[in-house]
This record gives structure tokens, sequence and C-alpha cells, in this order.
């Protein structure tokens, strides 16, 4: 079975305990699978496929995703490559808000051609945000509370795999 890296930034620990989820789906399909920061990974070197995800925020997906990519960038043109974006705009299934996030997910990718891409809806504690973050949530009524959708998490993490060819 092949070893899978399923590396991800995260800020306030939602999508972190997604690409753990990934992870576990891994190995349950008997792969080896790591989930790792993308800060604390130094090689690619003995993983058989990538498994990239990040938060986004304001548009934008957390800028570590991006950086990750361009410093692995050699090694992740050898491997298959998956990707994920953890948003509120998956929580109402907004068609411009997904094809938004789609976007900029493709965008920190980039050069690396993602085989699999998903948008998970994601989690909103305002307690956990600065008094300014706050703020912002209310001013443009964002939905507050965890939206994730464990189901659909294990069955695209169990889907992987297949569609990376490992």
């Amino acid at each position: 079975m092949a070893k899978i890296l399923v590396a991800y930034a995260s800020k306030q620990g939602s999508t972190a305990e997604i690409a753990q989820a990934i992870a576990k789906e891994l190995q349950a399909a008997g792969h080896s699978a790591d989930a790792a920061d993308v800060a604390s990974v130094v090689s690619l070197a003995g993983y058989a496929g990538v498994v990239i995800g990040g938060p986004m925020y304001m548009g934008h997906i957390d800028p570590r995703v991006g950086k990750f990519v361009k410093r692995h960038a050699g090694e992740l043109a050898k491997l298959p490559v998956a990707g994920f974006v953890v948003c509120l705009a998956a929580v109402s299934k907004d068609p411009e808000g997904m094809a938004w996030a789609q976007k900029a997910l493709r965008k920190a990718l980039a050069p690396a051609q993602p085989v699999a891409e998903t948008i998970f809806a994601g989690k909103l504690e305002p307690e956990k945000l600065s008094w300014f973050q706050r703020w912002i949530i209310k001013r443009v009524n964002s939905p507050v509370g965890d939206f994730r959708d464990w189901d659909a998490i294990s069955a695209w993490g169990r889907e992987l795999p297949g569609k990376m060819g490992v």
C-alpha cells in the first residue's frame, strides 16, 4: 500500500481536524498516511501522493498553502495531488461563493494539477476570533457554528486512493 501525506494549513483547528479525518480514512483503507501542518513538512520523499488543504478567509486561501506548493513544486510535479478548501461558502452552497472557492483552490495549488479537489464547510467559533473579526462576521451576517459534514469528508477520503492511482 501507498504512503500518502495530508498536508494542511489551519488557523483555528477546523482544517487540521478535517485533514486528520482524511488521513484516518486512508489508513483504514490500508495505506500509510500522515497528517502534517504544511510548515512542518521538510520533504515529500517517500510519499506516493499528497493531499493539500487549507482554510479560506476573506475570499483567500491561507497563504501558507501556496508557499508549501512553491517550496515543493518539483516534488509535487512527480506525484498525484489532491486538494481541499474549507470555507463557509459551502454552508449555503452559494454557486458564486463555491465557484470563487474552487478558483482560489486551483490558484493556491498551481502549478500542481489536482486529480481530485473539493470544498468542505467549516466551523466558525466567534470566541476564537479577534474583536475585529467578530465585528466583520456580524456585519456580513456570517453563519456561526460547526458545519463540517463528517460523512462527506470520510467519503472523499475513501475515494482518494482510486483517484490518485495509488
